[in-house]
């Protein structure tokens, strides 16, 4: 692997290609740490500290922190980060199945349509988000408990600055990913989120030392490793359906012949399912607010808001399981697939082409997205468990989404730069 290191620099376009990536990095993680104009940084850092020794996972903006890399708990110019436009790209993949017009440009291949329109909701939920942060930051909603002032100055012209600060920085963030997507190492907006991610594993590790002390710290780092190989395992797993084509006479030249196959990954999730279970669970707490008093509010807060109580878990499990079943099923369509097959002529052996294929897709998915599912659930509980047992905090890195995210960022760029190697005739990491 050091080789395969050493030769990726010394190839000039791919070595240019990942100093590039890294400056582009670099720029990301300065925007994340500076303060929004208007906002009293001192006070900010002043409140945040509890904060994280406590665990910020236990705010119910502890997603949206997990994917800033802290900059949203900081009020940084990169607060919003790159959620407004994962929440944009979900919104626009689940319309894509109600609305015939985005359907149609899926299948004609029109991706700059579809990310044309991704970037218009991307900038409306950029929009809808900062104000909705900068209004609980004016009240101190933010930081419950703590009683510093953290916008000094509210007057509308402020806000309004303030406002158009974290939107822009959310367009400079998108900006940053199609750069690297272009002239980088390539899948920008996935390694803008691996980059946020990993910067807050230093914080989480030194938490979990501080507070536990050496004996736990070697315990969770040599567990994390273990998890982090078993997700490696799983993430690769995949089940291939064989393909055969038909040989075709087309003239005097014979075509197909070939044989492939359907690669069905055990997780064709991804990490959306805890995406949308997460977001899900959050409704209710953000509801419990305007009304604490109430009755409904009190069992909310105590059942949920802190994610640590057994409804909770089991409630999260449950959900990802189901929406893992409901994400897979709108995005693998084997009646489109048997089609496509069938114009072709390609057929599974021992199946017939058409419906009997379809069926036979639809029962290797469903058997597929049942273990797919259960292994979601559980990776995502590990931080929940680890909180319980340990006391670490809810941002535990070695589970839930970062470590769905980290792996899978991690390793679609490691075959990018393989692949790239082994065109210029040199081994890669993998062998």
């Amino acid at each position: 692997m050091l080789t395969a290191f050493v030769n990726a620099f010394r190839t000039p376009d791919l070595r240019k290609k990942l100093l590039f990536t890294l400056f582009i990095v670099a720029l990301f993680r300065v925007g994340s740490v500076l303060p929004t104009p208007g906002v009293d940084a001192g006070a900010v850092r002043r409140c945040l500290d509890p904060v994280l020794q406590g665990g910020s996972g236990s705010s119910i903006y502890g997603m949206l922190n997990l994917f800033s890399g802290g900059a949203l708990l900081q009020l940084s110019v990169f607060a919003l980060t790159i959620m407004p436009y994962i929440t944009a790209s979900i919104i626009i993949q689940l319309l894509a199945v109600v609305i015939p017009r985005l359907e149609t440009l899926r299948k004609e291949g029109e991706t700059q349509k579809i990310t044309q329109y991704t970037r218009y909701l991307t900038m409306g939920l950029a929009v809808l988000q900062s104000t909705t942060i900068i209004a609980l930051a004016r009240s101190g909603q933010m930081f419950p408990g703590c009683n510093e002032v953290l916008v000094p100055n509210d007057s509308i012209l402020i806000l309004i600055t303030m406002v158009i600060t974290m939107t822009a920085g959310t367009a400079v963030i998108m900006w940053f990913g199609e750069l690297i997507t272009d002239r980088g190492v390539g899948n920008g907006m996935s390694i803008l989120i691996f980059v946020s991610i990993a910067a807050a594993f230093p914080t989480s590790l030194e938490a979990i030392r501080r507070q536990q002390g050496w004996p736990t710290f070697i315990v969770v780092m040599v567990v994390g490793l273990i998890i982090m190989a078993a997700v490696i395992y799983v993430e690769q797993a995949q089940r291939r359906i064989p393909v055969q084509y038909a040989k075709r006479m087309i003239g005097r030249r014979a075509y197909g012949g070939s044989s492939t196959y359907i690669p069905l990954k055990v997780n064709q999730a991804g990490v959306i399912p805890v995406i949308f279970a997460s977001s899900l669970l959050y409704l209710p707490v953000l509801a419990a607010q305007f009304n604490p008093t109430a009755r409904w509010a009190q069992w909310i807060n105590a059942n949920i808001a802190q994610g640590t109580h057994p409804v909770y878990m089991v409630g999260f499990f449950l959900l990802i399981v189901a929406f893992t079943y409901f994400y897979v099923g709108i995005t693998f369509n084997p009646k489109d697939i048997a089609d496509n097959m069938k114009k072709h002529g390609g057929f599974i052996p021992g199946i017939r082409a058409g419906r009997p294929t379809q069926e036979y897709l639809q029962y290797v998915l469903s058997r597929i997205t049942f273990p797919g599912s259960i292994y979601l659930g559980v990776i995502s509980l590990i931080p929940l468990i680890a909180f319980v047992l340990i006391g670490a905090n809810q941002n535990f890195p070695f589970g839930g989404t970062s470590i769905l995210i980290v792996v899978g960022v991690g390793l679609d760029t490691v075959k990018q730069i393989e692949s790239q190697l082994q065109q210029r005739h040199y081994e890669g990491f993998l062998r």
